[in-house]
């Protein structure tokens, strides 16, 4: 699920907890200069702007300091909310190219990173998706879900090393994820991208991103300092989560992963999820117990053609004949079924 390339080392602080993309860093040296550079550019980040009127935040009774980062939290939707026309067209794109066998890869360092690897990573469970279909890489590989990797957001190399290995196509969709919108693995694996062919999203928290500029869609969250001084883990977190969520969810509702709001392509892998099963399809099709287990042990416990068994009264081998002609949407297999 996880990029597997290596960090080289670059001299510069590391992706760290509250380093511009939220890991803590690790300290190395870099020419003066190049220090200099880099904090001209955060001065001039909304996520990295101080806030005097917090200043004092650590003398205040801890119920004080919750309430004021829990208004900070509520905010958040706001501002996903002025991007819901951006986000929404992304998504039709992205719909559009996996319905062609296409795939979603997130691309990011850091915090960002890891909230691509923890939304790929919940697709299989959730809509029965292929582990390859839904991807997320983070700079530094593996290991930096967990540890910092000195230097790997900085590379731009990096990210179209990590790109190469998938061996993109022009039914692909690369979304760089990156709260400050100029982190070097997530701009050049959108640029990377592009030059391959596939759909590019570029998702950040400032407006005017490097990001944003380099991809097909932008998507630009704004929601403003952070309650600690460039922690972008907190309310910029937060909105990347938001907005991945509808990405994967909604393109999945799209491809027919789904009937109505419920999740008929969940894959039954626990006891937990064989109960939800059993629960989805009594919703679907209002059977009775007996009914459901008989269409569930007649289809391998898949949902989807279970509640077609059931619906549409057939036996389950013409049950997966009409979702496979109707490219897995139960609503068309129904109506196909007449």
């Amino acid at each position: 699920m996880t990029s597997t390339a290596d960090a080289s080392a670059s001299g510069t602080p590391a992706s760290g907890a509250d380093a511009p993309e939220g890991d803590t860093p690790a300290y190395t040296s870099a020419p003066a200069p190049a220090h200099r550079d880099l904090r001209d550019q955060l001065e001039t980040l909304t996520t990295e702007a101080f806030r005097p009127e917090l200043s004092e935040i650590d003398r205040l009774p801890t119920e004080e300091i919750a309430r004021i980062m829990n208004g900070e939290d509520a905010t958040v939707p706001a501002a996903v909310a002025g991007q819901l026309p951006r986000i929404a067209a992304a998504i039709d794109a992205i719909a559009d190219r996996m319905a062609r066998g296409g795939r979603l890869v997130y691309a990011g360092a850091g915090t960002a990173g890891r909230l691509g690897v923890l939304d790929a990573s919940e697709c299989p469970p959730t809509f029965n998706t292929d582990p390859s279909e839904v991807v997320g890489l983070i700079a530094g590989g593996p290991g930096a879900m967990v540890t910092s990797v000195e230097g790997a957001e900085d590379s731009e190399e990096l990210a179209a090393q990590d790109l190469d290995a998938l061996k993109l196509t022009a039914d692909d969709t690369v979304v760089g994820v990156s709260a400050s919108g100029r982190t070097p693995y997530a701009v050049g694996a959108v640029e990377h991208a592009r030059t391959c062919g596939a759909l590019t999203v570029g998702l950040s928290c400032n407006a005017g991103s490097a990001l944003a500029a380099a991809a097909d869609h932008g998507i630009e969250v704004v929601v403003g300092p952070e309650l600690l001084t460039g922690s972008t883990r907190l309310k910029a977190g937060t909105a990347q989560k938001l907005v991945l969520n509808m990405l994967s969810t909604i393109t999945m509702i799209r491809l027919g992963k789904t009937y109505g709001n419920l999740m008929v392509d969940v894959r039954a892998s626990n006891a937990k999820l064989r109960a939800r099963s059993r629960r989805i399809v009594a919703l679907a099709t209002g059977a009775s117990d007996d009914e459901i287990e008989a269409a569930l042990t007649a289809t391998d416990g898949e949902v989807k053609p279970a509640i077609l068994t059931i619906l549409a009264q057939v036996d389950a081998a013409t049950a997966t004949a009409l979702l496979t002609t109707s490219d897995g949407h139960l609503r068309a297999a129904l109506t196909a079924a007449g």
